[in-house]
Parts: structure tokens; sequence; C-alpha cells
């Protein structure tokens, strides 16, 4: 029989190895929750796995767990979050937003490697940048064919032409507030115009507009299904929708396009992880911007690749000239108060 004193040496060195094995598997779960990257973004849900192969493919051990919503909503989820967000990275995401975060002061600056590959349109001015972008996109009106047809609907080659009467209850268009491709879309209108002929135009489009959503995509979707014959959405919807076979021809308005920059941006946090930086890093290879290529005309990085059929032939002068990221993002909560006050009563409930 064990005596009384091996049975507490036995239960001492039993003690000691499982106290060790439990800092053991301490080290290996704190190791596993710094491996985790937490990425807040605004692009498609089809977008988002072929864009990310590549990273997860050089980067196997970090698990990078997407929370994907419209660009409106992002921007609000960050802002309510303040600085005890999870998120770690911002990736495709309205710069004139990021640029509403970095007056808040949860961005943390950072230049990733090649960002003096990236076009200086589509990257911050300031050194480090506070955000860098992968793509541009515009405002684009998607119409189905066959429904304007039926319908007998004039054909649309411009923002003045969607104040026809007959286009009245035929158009749907995203909500500004939840919409960063609504957004664009208003601010561009506003720039493009000035504030009193801007929003006297939008209040005469209001009086066409049948709905307006929460998602910058669904009015091209909506026009592709032919619920509604017109749509005033972004560019890679609409040639989205055309890719699948949909009856639609995208139109870039003839006095320009509102557009912003897709980008991203590093949140400020007391310990930036490694992943995080790297992943910026990644966001702008040569791998990561090829990835995109074929959904956009204008990257941020020059590939040589041709422009996606359905863009216009040269995308850049298509895109309105007098278009301030700064004095959007300045204007932001300004102008989205004066455009709900005025057309909210249209807009889709909120799921």
């Amino acid at each position: 029989m064990m005596n009384l004193s091996d049975q507490i040496g036995k239960a001492w060195k039993l003690a000691v190895v499982l106290a060790a094995l439990a800092i053991m598997a301490g080290a290996v779960s704190a190791h596993a929750a710094a491996k985790e990257l937490v990425v807040y973004t605004a692009l498609e849900n089809e977008q988002i796995g072929k864009y990310l192969a590549s990273f997860k493919e050089e980067n196997p051990a970090v698990n990078v767990k997407i929370v994907r919503d419209s660009t409106g909503i992002i921007t609000a989820k960050l802002l309510a979050e303040g600085k005890n967000t999870p998120a770690d990275v911002v990736w495709g995401t309205a710069a004139s937003s990021l640029l509403v975060l970095e007056k808040r002061g949860l961005i943390e600056p950072y230049a990733p490697k090649g960002l003096s590959r990236v076009e200086k349109l589509l990257r911050d001015k300031a050194n480090p940048p506070a955000w860098v972008g992968i793509d541009a996109w515009e405002c684009a009106i998607v119409v189905n064919t066959v429904e304007a047809k039926a319908q007998g609907l004039p054909q649309i080659k411009s923002y003045k032409d969607l104040l026809k009467p007959e286009f009245k209850g035929k158009i749907v268009m995203s909500n500004p507030n939840s919409s960063g491709t609504g957004f664009l879309a208003v601010s561009g209108i506003l720039q493009l115009m000035g504030e009193k002929r801007g929003f006297e135009y939008l209040d005469g489009l209001h009086k066409n507009i049948a709905l307006y959503t929460h998602s910058g995509s669904a009015p091209a979707k909506k026009a592709a299904a032919g619920e509604f014959p017109v749509g005033i959405s972004y560019g890679y919807a609409g040639v989205n929708q055309m890719k699948k076979g949909a009856p639609v021809e995208i139109v870039f308005p003839k006095e320009g396009s509102g557009w912003d920059v897709e980008a991203n941006a590093l949140i400020k946090k007391a310990a930036v992880k490694a992943e995080a930086k790297k992943f910026l890093d990644w966001a702008i290879s040569d791998k990561a911007i090829a990835a995109l290529k074929g959904d956009y005309a204008i990257t941020a990085v020059k590939t040589g690749a041709g422009i996606p059929e359905g863009y216009a032939k040269d995308p850049l002068s298509q895109l309105v000239k007098k278009n301030d990221l700064r004095w959007a993002a300045q204007n932001r909560d300004r102008l989205l108060k004066e455009w709900a006050s005025r057309y909210e009563g249209k807009s889709e409930p909120k799921k």
C-alpha cells in the first residue's frame, strides 16, 4: 500500500503536470485568438470568396471572419462600436465613409507594402495614408431593355432623361443613408449641379421614384428581374447582371457619374495585429488586384488588362470631375439629414 508521503508526492506531480498543460492550452488559445482577423466589408457577397482566395492560400493559419453589410450600415456600426469594435480591418468600403471614421479617431494610418504603385486618385494624400483604395466605382443607370421597349419608355442618356413623366413610378434607387452607392449618386449630383440646383433635380427625380432600397446593388437586381424597368445603381452591379444573361443596358450619364473609392483601412487598437497589416499589404498585391480586375474598370494598381464589357471605353473620363471625397465626408451628416427629410417616405422597410 502506498504511504501518505508517496500519495502526496504523486498528487503534487500530477498537479504540476496539469498546471503545465493548462498553461500550454492557454498559450495555444491566445495564439489562435491572435490569428483571428475580423474584417468589415461592403463588397458584394459573390465577390468576397473570389477575392479572398489568394490571401487564404498564402495565410492558411489566419482565420478571416467577415462581417458584410452595405456601406452606410458598416459605417454606422463602426461609429456605434467606437473603440470597442471587434473589427481589425475595413476592406472595400467607401473612402468617404472612412474619412468620417478618421475624423472620429478610429483609423490608424498605415502605408501598406506596394503603396507607391497605387493611383494617386485612389489613395489618401497623407503620409502614411488613413485609407488606400482597391478600385473606384461609379453611378450607373441600369435599364431592362425588354421592359423599357414593352412599356414604350424613351431612351436614357443623361440624368435629365430620368425626369421625363413617362418614368413616373418606374425607377428604383438606393437610399444614401444606408447605401454608399446611394450616397455617391446624391453627392455626385450635388457637386455636379451645386446644392440648390442639385436638390431641385432630386425633387423632380423623387416624383418618378417608386422605391428607395437599402442596398446599392438592389436597384440593378430589381431592374434585371423586371420588377422595375430602371435602377439607379453602379457599374459593377449592372455588369454583373449582364454577365448572368439579364436583358440590361448599363448607361453612364453623359453629364458624368458620381463616384467613390472602395478602400481599406486599419482600425485603431491598443495592440494592432500583425495579421491586420499583412491583410492590407495583400489587398493591393498583384494577385488581389488581378482578382477584381474582371469586375471593375478602374483599379488602384494598373494591370494592363482591358476594360471589362459593359463599362465606358474611357472610364476615367466618365467620372464627375468635381468630386471631393473630403467635402462629401465633412458634409455627409447634413446632406443625409436633408435627403431624409425630403424623400425618406418612399424607402423600403428596414429588415
